[in-house]
């Protein structure tokens, strides 16, 4: 029997007194799926030398992950919030460690594949419960401390994964390459689970609705359906069974929100609250941070194969040069939630343009070194800036769209931006691959000098789009 069982869950009158233990675990167990959004970029050269794996093969490493995690994002929060929090925590732990032991002992692409789309679920089911349990067990200013400490982990995560993935690959621990980026997580699922078994306690909102598993199983399926044909069309020659494919999963995810907006069944939770996509401010801004997500993992999925695969770069190298990147986010993410709470929708803008100039500068100077290898100071400077327009673009999102939703929105609010997160991320690493590979037989530089028009189109795009969102965020104290 648990020991938890004979503490009390917290209460309002009497927090729970192991609190902060308990979020230093849960935060431990959410850097495993926060390391591994960007840890396995760096290592894909290596893992598709190593396992002779296709272009397709490739783009499926980073999308099946992104699309498990989209799919079962929304439904697992509110199983914890109805049934329990602890459970789901403990049992996404468990299985995220085994699915990273199952994608470090893969012996094909297609295992691989597999894993990585079950450490997708997986992670969904965990990260959920990290927050929600944060917002029951904190109250005032230890909760915004507790966020604080998410927010300041997760930006750190973002930057060490880059690095700690090539670091880890050239490493090669006991002959394990490419494999350690994902066998480190076993132990730290070990510790964690045990860690969490004594320390994390039950919480779930009383009020909470019935989840809605047949919806969310026809969302998972129309998500794979759009990406499935972007991936693959291109090997296969564009057939028409890919295009049919794509257009009914596009109808899929519409039609499931229209049956959302009419049904009228009590208790039920909707999975897409037609009521918050009424609001122009939170289409637009959904909107924004898929296209955000869309160039950001399309380019750092080509920009690791050509570094490595046309420029010689180590693993390693690769991982520290990108580190720029995340150092020019470090610059300006702690202005950007009080820059955006006076000049709102001009912060993001701003962020939006400042990206499409770094990535312009990349492409400028890969394109200016047609007859060389670019080297690395060249590319520094467009990294740091577009690095430094994530911060004010990505950081105050949902804090200046959530001004124009209503309070009883915005848990939901939040987690469809999560979902769109995830989803754009594996669209942009189907799309922006897909335009990468259908040219590499020209060279891995020209491959890349013709993919990067693509990305930093979706950031003006994003730019845009910016105009039409609220004309500053909401202040803390509101």
């Amino acid at each position: 029997m648990s020991t938890t069982l004979t503490t009390p869950p917290p209460t309002a009158a009497e927090p729970y007194p192991r609190r902060w233990a308990a979020a230093v675990v849960m935060m431990i167990a959410a850097l495993m799926d926060l390391l591994d959004v960007t840890i396995v970029n760096v290592a894909i050269p290596s893992i598709g030398r190593d396992l002779h794996a296709s272009a397709s093969d490739l783009q499926w490493l980073v999308s099946a992950y992104l699309l498990g995690f989209a799919a079962t994002l929304i439904v697992s929060g509110h199983l914890g919030d109805r049934f329990g929090r602890r459970g789901l925590f403990l049992a996404g732990t468990a299985g995220f460690g085994l699915a990273s032991l199952g994608c470090g002992i893969a012996g094909s692409p297609g295992q691989l594949i597999a894993a990585r789309a079950v450490q997708g679920v997986l992670a969904a089911v965990l990260m959920p419960q990290v927050l929600g349990s944060f917002r029951t067990l904190f109250r005032g200013k230890d909760r915004g401390a507790a966020f604080g400490m998410y927010g300041a982990v997760a930006g750190f995560a973002s930057a060490i994964g880059l690095l700690l993935g090539g670091l880890l690959t050239d490493a090669d621990l006991f002959g394990w390459g490419w494999r350690s980026v994902f066998l480190v997580n076993v132990p730290v699922a070990v510790g964690t689970f045990v860690a969490g078994l004594l320390l994390v306690p039950s919480t779930k909102e009383r009020s909470a609705g019935r989840p809605d598993v047949l919806g969310s199983l026809v969302l998972a399926a129309g998500l794979v359906a759009v990406v499935l044909p972007l991936v693959q069309g291109r090997q296969n020659g564009w057939p028409l069974w890919g295009w049919t494919c794509l257009a009914a999963g596009v109808l899929a995810i519409a039609g499931l929100g229209v049956y959302e907006a009419r049904r009228r069944t009590p208790g039920t939770v909707p999975l897409l609250p037609a009521r918050a996509f009424r609001l122009p401010a939170f289409s637009v801004g959904v909107l924004v941070q898929l296209l955000f997500s869309v160039g950001m993992q399309g380019f750092f999925l080509v920009f690791a194969l050509w570094l490595q695969a046309g420029e010689g770069y180590s693993p390693a190298q690769a991982g520290v040069l990108t580190v720029a990147f995340s150092a020019g986010s470090f610059l300006t993410a702690p202005a950007a939630d009080g820059l955006a709470v006076k000049y709102g929708r001009l912060v993001l803008g701003a962020g939006a343009l400042m990206m499409a100039g770094g990535f312009c500068w990349i492409w400028a100077a890969v394109t200016d070194s047609s007859a060389a290898h670019t080297g690395a100071w060249p590319l520094v400077p467009g990294l740091v800036i577009a690095g430094a327009g994530l911060g004010f673009l990505v950081v105050p999102l949902v804090n200046v769209v959530l001004s124009a939703v209503p309070g009883e929105l915005a848990g939901g609010a939040s987690g469809i931006f999560s979902t769109a997160q995830q989803f754009g991320g594996a669209l942009g690493a189907a799309v922006i691959g897909t335009v990468f590979f259908g040219h590499t037989s020209h060279g891995l530089t020209h491959a890349l000098t013709t993919a990067m028009p693509w990305v930093t189109a979706g950031f003006v795009i994003c730019a845009g789009l910016c105009g039409a969102l609220p004309r500053r965020a909401v202040a803390e104290h509101e």
